[in-house]
């Protein structure tokens, strides 16, 4: 009996709320490592959880049982519950509404993959607004300036 074979690769990019600057090292590693634990737990295979303070880059080999929309609803909700429930931030953390999603193919995954292991050395140059337009330019995707996150200049 034929059985359905699939990968798809979608790079989501989402950010803390009020772009504040809350995921802080020497935690923020957990975090990403929990992440990728929320991924393996829905079945899927995360490449890369990788990002900065105010915002992270998730890399994943998505099957297409799982919707791209339901798997970044349950990272955030598990993510935020994980480090309200340890106490990294004062206060009640959460993200921001929305996300990126992107999708690459099976021969651009250590380019992906490298760009985003390299996000402190990226963003040396370069704002996570200029990264974030670029990637809406890149992909031709038409928005609504005043649906994009909470920029901070």
């Amino acid at each position: 009996m034929p059985s359905t074979f699939t990968q798809i690769y979608i790079h989501y990019v989402f950010t803390v709320k009020g772009r504040q600057n809350l995921l802080r090292q020497p935690w923020r590693d957990e975090v990403f490592k929990y992440i990728s634990g929320i991924i393996k737990a829905k079945n899927q295979k995360p490449i890369i959880v990788n990002g900065m303070a105010d915002h992270v880059h998730v890399f994943v080999g998505l099957k297409p049982t799982m919707a791209i929309a339901d798997l970044v609803r349950d990272i955030k909700n598990n993510s935020s519950n994980f480090i309200n429930e340890k106490n990294f931030v004062d206060g009640k953390f959460a993200w921001q509404e929305g996300y990126g999603a992107f999708s690459y193919a099976h021969s651009q995954i250590d380019s992906v993959y490298q760009y985003i292991a390299n996000q402190e050395a990226h963003h040396q140059t370069k704002s996570f607004k200029d990264e974030y337009m670029d990637f809406l330019k890149k992909f031709e995707i038409e928005y609504k300036e005043e649906y994009l996150f909470e920029w901070i200049d």
